[in-house]
């Protein structure tokens, strides 16, 4: 089944989304069936209020933000950042980190990140809190802008050379309350489109994951097209630490953990209550 039109689809530069989507994007450049329009790559918090505007039909989203649009988006099985020991990461400069952060000054990567969400779980005292692209928030840390901090994508194998420590691994945190992995991100798809539609674009991301973990070399072009960070070391430890095996297929343990999010976001009074299926297709059996 095709759709009436090219779909839009949109995800983050980050080696891990780059390497899942190589073959796919490279299938919409070389194929006529116009399945997927070419892709919008632009920093997650970007695609996080684009999905806010209802911009795109297929996206990638931040599990906070995913929470703030399930009247119109439902979480595809396929895609997803989620894991053990890869979480977000609260970072301050070597003079300030036995110094408390209640009324400092804390950068977060976005109002709808999962980082943000995780920090004010962590830190509810703490209501500074200055909105960056993630990009900026080393520099900004370590010139004194801000106090501390959260820093995600390439940043966690980066901070120590720009002489901070790390605070408080985040997902560290979250696991130890949780007993469950951290969902960062996922692929969030439109409602509308139908669940025939829907279960192909899961297995068309699917099968871009498995070609990709199968032709790794192939992709490395591509990925550091695209990359803040483009050391061979670092992109390959990105991917390593963000693409497992939820990535493939979320799971009943990797929904349990979504499910579990979602109910702590409550709790604390950051995000809505749930009135939506989460998921889009039926686990696979």
């Amino acid at each position: 089944m095709k759709p009436a039109r090219p779909l839009s689809l949109g995800f983050s530069p980050c080696p891990n989304d780059t390497f899942i989507f190589c073959d796919l994007v490279a299938r919409i450049e070389r194929d006529s069936d116009q399945f997927f329009a070419p892709p919008h790559l632009e920093d997650v918090e970007t695609l996080n209020q684009w999905a806010r505007a209802h911009r795109l039909d297929v996206t990638k989203l931040s599990f906070h933000a995913v929470a703030h649009v399930l009247d119109e988006y439902c979480i595809l099985s396929a895609g997803a950042a989620l894991g053990r020991g890869c979480g977000p990461l609260l970072v301050t400069t070597e003079k300030r980190h036995t110094v408390s952060l209640e009324g400092g000054r804390v950068a977060i990567p976005g109002r709808f990140t999962t980082a943000a969400l995780l920090f004010q779980m962590f830190c509810p005292e703490a209501v500074d809190l200055v909105e960056m692209r993630f990009e900026r928030i080393l520099d900004a840390v370590a010139t004194g802008a801000v106090d501390a901090g959260v820093i995600i994508h390439e940043s966690r194998f980066t901070y120590q050379q720009s002489g901070l420590v790390c605070v408080q691994d985040l997902g560290q945190w979250w696991e130890q309350w949780s007993g469950l992995p951290i969902p960062l991100g996922c692929i969030g798809v439109r409602r509308s489109i139908g669940l025939e539609l829907i279960g192909e674009i899961e297995n068309r991301i699917r099968a871009s994951l498995q070609w990709a973990r199968t032709h790794p070399g192939q992709c490395s072009d591509y990925i550091k097209r695209y990359a803040q960070e483009i050391d061979d070391q670092v992109v390959a430890q990105h991917i390593a630490l963000y693409v497992n095996d939820f990535s493939l297929d979320l799971g009943e343990v990797g929904r349990q953990a979504v499910v579990a999010f979602f109910e702590r976001g409550r709790r604390c009074g950051a995000l809505p209550s749930v009135q939506h299926e989460l998921f889009c297709c039926r686990p696979k059996t």
